[in-house]
């Protein structure tokens, strides 16, 4: 994955559940999602856009859980974003 164009917050450690999961996947040589730097970088400020995720793809809907993680794939995968 190429790098962010903000190379200081990717490379920021950060504190938290987050920062730990993107140390991991560091650790691992996993390819980081690059939300996930900005979500380890400033925790408290990304908190309402994890809420918001999971409401959206697990919260009530006449659509199940599983379409909806396969329509977010889908788009992910339309604009080469790995999902």
């Amino acid at each position: 994955m190429e790098p962010m164009y903000l190379k200081d917050v990717e490379r920021a450690l950060g504190s938290g559940a987050r920062a730990e999961a993107v140390a991991k996947m560091r650790e691992s040589g996993q390819a980081i999602p690059q939300i996930f730097h900005m979500f380890a970088f400033k925790s408290a400020a990304t908190n309402h856009l994890a809420r918001y995720t999971q409401e959206v793809l697990r919260g009530p809907s006449p659509l199940s859980p599983g379409l909806r993680e396969l329509i977010a794939a889908f788009t992910s995968s339309r604009n080469q974003c790995p999902f």
